[in-house]
């Protein structure tokens, strides 16, 4: 079975889940979001390698408030810590892994795009309200990312 870890990395929460092939949540844990950005690179360091107990070999996805400039650093996250510095590098760092990582919103509207309430439609738009407010555009199944993220 094939396992992958995908981590919601939230203004208030941080979440990471185990996942099958087939979608099945094998393993899921919740902790509280730091306010520090060294805090945070280090919390979510401790939740991957936690996860990575029940998946040793499981690739890491990265939901994260923002976008990223072509210099690798985030920029517009409501997680103001986040913003002018090299987060996914910095965590890539921290888990000795290579991460994707993606706007948190853009992630949402595709994950309802592809098997949530809006399967099967060919244009999907997801909002995320809460402790910031983005959205995210799915066309016929690929995110519209715009000129800057």
């Amino acid at each position: 079975m094939t396992l992958r870890i995908g981590v919601d990395l939230g203004g208030t929460k941080i979440e990471g889940v185990v996942m099958s092939r087939d979608r099945e949540i094998v393993r899921r844990e919740r902790i509280a979001t730091p306010q520090d950005y060294d805090d945070v690179v280090r919390a979510v360091s401790n939740l991957v390698a936690g996860l990575w107990r029940t998946a040793p070999d499981a690739t890491v996805g990265i939901g994260a408030p923002g976008a990223v400039d072509a210099g690798g650093l985030t920029y517009n996250s409501n997680t103001v810590c986040f913003n002018g510095r090299p987060l996914r590098a910095d965590i890539e760092t921290a888990i000795g892994r290579p991460v994707r990582m993606v706007n948190d919103a853009n992630c949402l509207a595709l994950s309802e795009a592809t098997d949530g309430a809006a399967a099967g439609a060919e244009i999907v738009f997801g909002a995320i309200l809460g402790t910031g407010v983005g959205g995210g555009i799915v066309v016929r199944g690929h995110v519209l990312s715009g000129p800057h993220g």
